[in-house]
């Protein structure tokens, strides 16, 4: 203990561990283990400890190296050339969030989905009383589970209703109390309990008529509750039967044969760009007046601030010209022209691809085997048109019809387009037409002067005949022929090389 507590005033020279020195850069190795003659720590302050048990040697500690070494390390690391791996820190980067937690990319909500369901819930309603006001409509849309529960509950509900008065009747006229008395006239005969009330309701209503159980002519009661149940009755059969009807031939599943491509296209056509898509029908049966639509869903911000979310706008498919309306036999490829109209005017390829944007495109028509009004939907997103495609032909001439193979609907293949927008498509082909306007009509004020040439050629073509070379004049126009050709243009008549000489 007292050596324990005792302070050393210096370090001892015996106390200091031997190094080995290395060169400068490398990692330096502390020995470990005392060697001959050296002091022991250990065994002079704790003879007996020393005796009993060793202790086990420390692991190797490594020396850090100096601050100057490092930092000349790091600057030769930063001056050597880094490969590039495709897809490294800018992906990462866009893959890390504020706080570098990773995030996925989000994707863009849907308005409308591929099969045409419009993805819009509604909320908070509190006028739900507007609902019962049009129950047909509300049993119409209410889902096949629904609509069967409300089928069935309908009937077992007024065959239990009207039981239920039909017992009652029997059991405050007593016709319970005198089931065996021959001399006793029922209500109802054969009604001698709640079940046999029940059967005689679902007779009545349904018209079946066993003739068991049948009313007699004295009971007033009776004979106005049957009139009653007869008229609500044929309601009911009427009400459901119709709801029925109407939701099995709604014209919804005919939409699933009605068919649009998984991408739409921009590319040029007659040099002018378009947005395209591909719309067919899978039926033989033809939609009759069919009648195409489309939209362009956007948020935007007004000049006042005001921030409008899911902006629609019309996107033109031919309404000026009738092209949208359609003979829809073989599929059909629908073109939008890309104008100073279209909301498409100024963006590029480039700028596509950082657009938020939602094409809703919608078919309607009459169902020809039904005459219901049917309507077809699906949308498209930014990341969903093609720039720079067109769509692959799919029509086949046969031996006599016209085979369309649906195989190559939604193919595509790449084309020539250009990446800038229609609007610095139209300025170029402005510039080009100008920088010819501009080149005939100087043209064609060299004519007059290449015209009084013409008219001295006479002269300077008797001087020249008499060396016998042909006669040449300087300018665009060398040649006689053509001098020719411009005399004859301004109602001059001028003459060949051979009557020049003669």
């Amino acid at each position: 203990m007292a050596l324990e507590n005792s302070v050393f005033p210096a370090r001892p020279a015996s106390l200091s561990l031997p190094v080995e020195e290395k060169l400068e850069g490398e990692e330096v190795e502390v020995a470990t283990e005392a060697s001959a003659g050296v002091f022991s720590f250990s065994e002079d302050l704790d003879p007996v400890g020393a005796g009993t048990e060793e202790a086990p040697p420390p692991p190797l500690v490594k020396v850090k190296r100096s601050f100057q070494n490092k930092l000349a390390e790091r600057e030769a690391q930063a001056n050597e050339p880094r490969k590039k791996v495709p897809g490294g820190e800018k992906e990462k980067e866009k893959e890390r969030g504020r706080f570098g937690w990773g995030r996925t990319r989000r994707k863009r909500q849907r308005y409308v989905e591929k099969n045409g369901r419009c993805n819009v819930q509604h909320g908070n309603m509190r006028e739900t009383y507007r609902y019962l006001t049009d129950i047909f409509t509300t049993l119409v849309d209410l889902n096949w589970r629904c609509s069967l529960f409300v089928f069935v509950m309908a009937y077992a509900v007024t065959w239990l209703f009207f039981g239920a008065i039909w017992y009652l009747i029997a059991y405050c006229r007593g016709d319970l109390d005198h089931l065996g008395d021959a001399t006793w006239t029922p209500c109802v005969n054969n009604v001698n309990g709640f079940i046999s009330a029940f059967l005689f309701s679902i007779e009545t209503e349904t018209t079946i008529g066993y003739g068991h159980r049948v009313i007699t002519d004295q009971c007033p009661v009776g004979t106005m509750l049957l009139l009653l149940q007869a008229i609500l009755g044929s309601m009911v059969n009427a009400f459901m039967v119709g709801c029925m009807f109407v939701k099995i031939s709604q014209p919804n599943k005919r939409a699933e044969t009605l068919v649009f491509s998984k991408h739409a296209v921009i590319s040029l056509r007659d040099d002018k760009p378009c947005l395209m898509f591909r719309v067919g029908d899978l039926r033989s049966s033809h939609i009759v007046g069919a009648n195409m639509r489309a939209k362009l869903i956007k948020s935007k911000q007004t000049q006042e601030g005001e921030f409008i979310p899911l902006d629609q706008t019309d996107i033109s498919v031919g309404f000026e010209t009738g092209d949208d309306r359609l003979f829809l036999v073989s599929p059909l490829v629908i073109s939008h022209e890309i104008d100073s109209h279209s909301p498409f005017w100024d963006m590029s390829q480039a700028q596509l691809e950082k657009e938020d944007f939602e094409i809703v495109v919608i078919l309607e028509g009459m169902v020809e085997a039904t005459g219901m009004t049917c309507q077809a939907r699906s949308s498209y997103l930014a990341e969903e048109v093609m720039w720079g495609h067109r769509f692959s032909p799919m029509m086949l001439l046969a031996e006599g019809f016209f085979d369309i193979d649906y195989g190559a609907f939604h193919h595509t293949f790449e084309v020539d387009m250009p990446s800038c927008s229609a609007r610095e498509l139209s300025l170029a082909a402005a510039r080009l037409d100008a920088h010819l306007y501009w080149s005939i009509s100087s043209r064609l004020d060299e004519e007059p002067t290449l015209t009084n040439q013409a008219g001295k050629q006479p002269d300077s073509g008797s001087a020249s005949s008499k060396g016998g070379e042909p006669t040449f004049i300087i300018g665009e126009m060398t040649d006689i022929q053509e001098q020719t050709g411009l005399g004859e243009l301004n109602g001059s008549v001028a003459t060949d090389q051979s009557e020049s000489e003669a």
